[in-house]
């Protein structure tokens, strides 16, 4: 009994001093040996259970160390996606087409700290990216305490494929969105531009920042592709059609600078906005230059003539006056040491048509004088004159007011000067006096002409309206404006020539003209503005520089190309001017 003891206690003691090989000849005759098939098969799958086990161990542990080490790689290059540039929305004309859009592009940065050698680095460079600042990037990438630092931001893929077969260590790229604007300068005043990190920094990429993108960027919310894309009411067809022509009457008129508008007059809508010169948005280094400025929105400007139709609006809404109304335009009006002339004066009284389609400045201030200051005053605060407009566009002014408005400056306001607003406002009110009396908020989004309504507020009685249309379209069959009239589209307007302020004087060789058309006159849809900033006399003009030899003109170029876009067809059964007014205006007017 005793020897049967101790042999089980000396096998015990063997196993225990020499286990390995125990388990290995166990693991041999598991799997190799002549055991049980199933038992082989559940060892197997035992082992390779452990080592998948082992290799999502290793991979777990280099996770939490790369979240867990700080001044990692991975931490560093994380870090840097704060810098990256942020998606940002589409934005589409009001048929869809694209005016900015985002795409890919990759930026040069290094890690100092991983760097072998910076001299050499800095040359290789160099040498692809010629533009790059070599003491810049040195000393950038020679601070090793930083462990990112952006070298040069939107490089080209032949430029990213050469860096990358340097095979410099430490220097890396990432991917940015960049705004891309296909359409080039064409859109360029109204969409505004983004700067480096694609933030919103004018026009309508800025409005999209101060309403809520930018939080989103803030927030994350904003690094995918997914945001719906941002409609304009802005017809890119329209607008290159007015750019063209306007950069083509700057040019035939030797003029500083020209603008013009496409508003429709019932919903408020900007169809089209020009200002040139312009700038490429894609290439912005000429953004800052003063005369570049967009002279529709950011410009305030005595209007000229085309200010009378609001005096003639005013004056007739009344019902002081009517269109058999008459005044003395015999000799000047004189203030003091000023005289008020009319600039082909007809030396005699005229009636209120006579008045609008000679534009005399005599009788429309007389007209004015008539209602009265206040009156006045009231009038054009009304029409939102007095105050500055605002649109999506940041970029706006304030009109200059007199601080003191006597009768004199009720005289000179009347027929366009004394008083400076920009020209978006002017035409946001020659637009409530044709639509029917509706002053609306102007509006660079698609909208439409029940949400117009709601925000529409009645500045003159219907009739009123009428008896301003048949004044505009009177014009361009007898007055100012017969250059404008394009056959078969029934235009009617109102011309504008301002002497500028040179040194606080007005000069007589320095002048803006402007043309205010709408179309069709009898029950018009669109309003077409046209301002050219010093056009200089011209053979092709008999030497004048006024409003009817140069704007006019250039207007009914741009009116025989966007008309049938906008879906208005010639008609050749016009009728006459005076047709325009209803049966209740005629009465009135008696």
């Amino acid at each position: 009994m005793m020897t049967e003891a101790a042999t089980p206690a000396t096998g015990t003691a063997s196993t225990a001093s020499s286990p390995e090989p125990v388990r290995r000849r166990l693991a041999r005759a598991l799997l190799y040996g002549k055991v049980d098939r199933n038992a082989k098969a559940r060892a197997r799958v035992g082992l390779a259970i452990l080592m998948f086990a082992a290799v999502y161990g290793v991979i777990a542990g280099r996770l939490v160390l790369y979240a867990i080490v700080p001044e990692s790689h991975a931490a560093r290059r994380g870090a840097a996606i704060d810098a990256v540039a942020t998606a940002r929305p589409e934005i589409t004309d009001r048929n869809g087409e694209i005016l900015a859009t985002d795409v890919n592009v990759p930026s040069l940065y290094g890690e100092p700290r991983r760097l072998i050698d910076v001299d050499e680095a800095v040359e290789l460079l160099s040498a692809v990216l010629p533009d790059l600042d070599a003491k810049e990037t040195r000393d950038r990438l020679a601070d090793k305490r930083k462990g990112f630092v952006w070298l040069k931001r939107e490089i080209t893929p032949k430029q990213q494929q050469d860096i990358y077969r340097l095979g410099i260590p430490g220097i890396g790229f990432l991917p940015e969105n960049k705004r891309s604007y296909p359409n080039g300068s064409e859109v360029a005043h109204l969409i505004g531009l983004v700067n480096i990190d694609n933030q919103g920094i004018a026009g309508i990429e800025r409005w999209l920042d101060n309403n809520g993108l930018a939080a989103l960027h803030a927030a994350g919310l904003a690094t995918d592709r997914l945001q719906e894309p941002v409609q304009l009411a802005v017809d890119l067809r329209v607008q290159h059609a007015l750019h063209d022509e306007l950069v083509a009457a700057r040019a035939r008129y030797k003029a500083l600078a020209a603008a013009g508008l496409v508003v429709d007059v019932r919903t408020g809508e900007i169809i089209a906005m020009v200002s040139v010169p312009d700038f490429d948005p894609n290439n912005p280094r000429e953004v800052n230059d003063p005369t570049r400025i967009n002279r529709l929105t950011t410009g305030v400007y005595e209007m000229g003539s085309t200010f009378k139709a609001l005096t003639f609006a005013m004056a007739l809404d009344s019902g002081k006056i009517t269109l058999n109304s008459t005044f003395d335009a015999r000799q000047s009006l004189r203030y003091g040491k000023f005289a008020i002339h009319d600039y082909h004066g007809k030396n005699r009284v005229l009636t209120v048509p006579e008045i609008f389609i000679y534009s005399s400045n005599i009788g429309t201030a007389r007209m004015a004088l008539s209602i009265g200051v206040e009156a006045h005053q009231a009038f054009l605060r009304k029409v939102g004159q007095l105050d500055r407009l605002r649109t999506e566009l940041p970029e706006s002014a304030d009109p200059i007011v007199p601080k003191r408005w006597g009768e004199l400056n009720t005289v000179t306001i009347a027929f366009g000067h004394g008083l400076s607003v920009a020209p978006l406002q002017a035409v946001m009110a020659v637009s409530a006096l044709v639509n029917g009396g509706m002053l609306i908020p102007p509006t660079f989004l698609k909208r439409n002409e029940a949400d117009a309504q709601a925000l529409a507020t009645r500045v003159i009685k219907p009739e009123t309206s009428a008896m301003m249309r048949y004044l505009m379209r009177l014009n361009a069959e007898k007055g100012t404006a017969t250059h404008g009239d394009v056959k078969g589209y029934y235009i009617g307007g109102k011309t504008g020539t301002a002497e500028k302020v040179v040194n606080g004087r007005y000069s007589k060789t320095k002048l803006l003209t402007s043309f205010t058309a709408i179309l069709p006159a009898d029950k018009p849809r669109y309003q077409v503005l046209i301002m050219l900033d010093e056009p200089q006399p011209t053979a092709e003009t008999h030497n004048y520089a006024t409003s009817g030899w140069n704007a006019v003109p250039t207007a009914a170029k741009v009116v025989a190309r966007i008309a049938p876009m906008l879906g208005i067809e010639p008609r050749f059964d016009l009728p006459p001017a005076d047709q325009l007014l209803l049966p209740a205006t005629r009465t009135a007017a008696r």
